[in-house]
């Protein structure tokens, strides 16, 4: 006889199985064959763990290509949490709050962990692998890219020597071209592309349109004002939104830049990025000046942003 409590669970998924017309005997004999979970199945341990191929023999390599990887995983993370926030019809404020925090402790994470690669690395093996990594570069990252455009009006994203010829109405394909980190690779004056732009365009513009598209009504600033009033004025939620705004923009930015520093200027190269772009101007927050929700900071603040 059938305890109460396993014909409750047997009567759930009936319902279950039901509701997608599936027999629940079927799905039932299925799990006499099936076998038990174990933590390297459910993690994919091996294929994880063989995704490291070096291109050079030097053992630093071998850190560098681990700790981008991880990187991306965290920007995995983060996009799977904005996600659910800007998809949300709308958000609670603590659920709104809580979410940007989550996000605010992976770029906290991201940032604490740029120490693997400023002090993980001989200096000496890194200059000679990176090479070979030429011209393939970190700017290459369509996952941060998308980060970027899910945050904020596409607006506070643009070069800001052209701000003022953009506006809702432009054309996505004409802003792209005015993405601050187009000044990396291209020359205005020419229009001439590098090709680490070029190639990064091949394979990744057509997502980008169509995610700038997407997110250009819920994106995280769009889904804040359209907070009610009093909620907009919530001082959690101002400074998870200003926090966020600060770990992206500064404080991630300086400690890659920094890393870069120790490496790129070590006196054992020619001082350029393996991408070949303006790396300073591209990357201090002082040039850029990107900033993801201006209106929440005063003008003194913006007026030194990055300093």
């Amino acid at each position: 006889m059938l305890s109460i409590e396993l014909q409750e669970k047997i009567n759930l998924l009936e319902e279950k199985f039901s509701a997608i017309n599936q027999k629940t005997e079927t799905h039932l004999e299925g799990l006499l064959w099936s076998k038990p979970i174990t933590y390297w199945d459910y993690i994919q341990t091996d294929a994880l763990l063989n995704l490291q191929t070096q291109r050079t023999t030097l053992p630093d390599e071998m850190v560098f290509i681990m700790y981008h990887q991880v990187n991306e995983l965290l920007f995995k993370m983060i996009l799977w949490e904005i996600n659910q926030l800007c998809h949300t019809e709308k958000p609670e404020t603590p659920y709104f709050t809580e979410k940007l925090m989550r996000i605010s402790r992976y770029f906290d994470m991201l940032t604490t962990s740029f120490d693997i690669m400023k002090d993980g690395m001989e200096v000496e093996q890194y200059m000679k692998f990176r090479n070979t990594l030429t011209p393939a570069s970190g700017f290459q990252s369509a996952q941060y890219r998308l980060i970027e455009f899910a945050s904020t009006d596409l607006i506070n994203l643009i070069d800001a020597r052209f701000r003022a010829t953009i506006d809702r109405n432009t054309p996505y394909s004409h802003a792209f071209e005015h993405l601050y980190w187009q000044a990396a690779g291209k020359d205005y004056k020419t229009g001439e592309k590098s090709y680490l732009i070029l190639e990064f365009e091949r394979k990744y513009k057509d997502e980008f349109l169509r995610f700038m598209e997407e997110y250009n009504t819920i994106n995280i600033w769009q889904k804040f004002k359209q907070l009610p009033e009093n909620d907009q004025k919530n001082p959690e939620l101002i400074t998870a939104m200003r926090h966020f705004d600060k770990t992206v923009n500064i404080t991630w930015v300086m400690a890659h830049y920094n890393a870069a520093v120790k490496y790129i200027e070590s006196g054992q190269g020619n001082g350029e990025a393996t991408g070949g772009s303006d790396w300073k101007k591209y990357m201090l927050p002082k040039y850029q000046r990107r900033i993801f929700f201006p209106e929440l900071w005063t003008e003194e603040e913006l007026k030194n942003w990055g300093e």
